[in-house]
């Protein structure tokens, strides 16, 4: 994997901003999340790719979330509960939380209980 970094703090701080920078740029959520596992022995390859993350998000400043001002704060949920759609163990699949009209959370995991 080639040498240690000399300061591992700066990687650290480094990363804790992209896992910030997240919550509006799911793009890079997968790369920042294996990169995360790195925080206490970070190598030089490591931090490449760490700059690698910043010059795309340089370079793309038009994707990501965008949230929009909203005078209403109405909190809606989707979640998939098709009822024995999966008919192995017929579980649902978990969906998206918007506050406002903004996507706030979402995730694809199946649910602890049955629907």
């Amino acid at each position: 994997m080639g040498p240690t970094l000399v300061d591992p703090g700066r990687y650290r701080r480094l990363i804790g901003k992209l896992i910030y920078l997240t919550v509006i740029r799911p793009d890079i959520t997968f790369v920042v999340g294996l990169l995360y596992w790195y925080m206490q022995a970070p190598y030089q390859l490591h931090w490449d790719v760490t700059y690698h993350i910043l010059r795309y998000v340089k370079g793309t400043p038009g994707r990501g979330l965008f949230y929009q001002p909203s005078s209403h704060l109405g909190i809606v949920g989707y979640s998939d509960a098709d009822w024995a759609g999966n008919p192995i163990d017929y579980h649902s699949i978990s969906g998206c939380t918007f506050v406002g009209g903004n996507l706030v959370t979402w995730h694809s995991k199946k649910q602890t209980v049955i629907a």
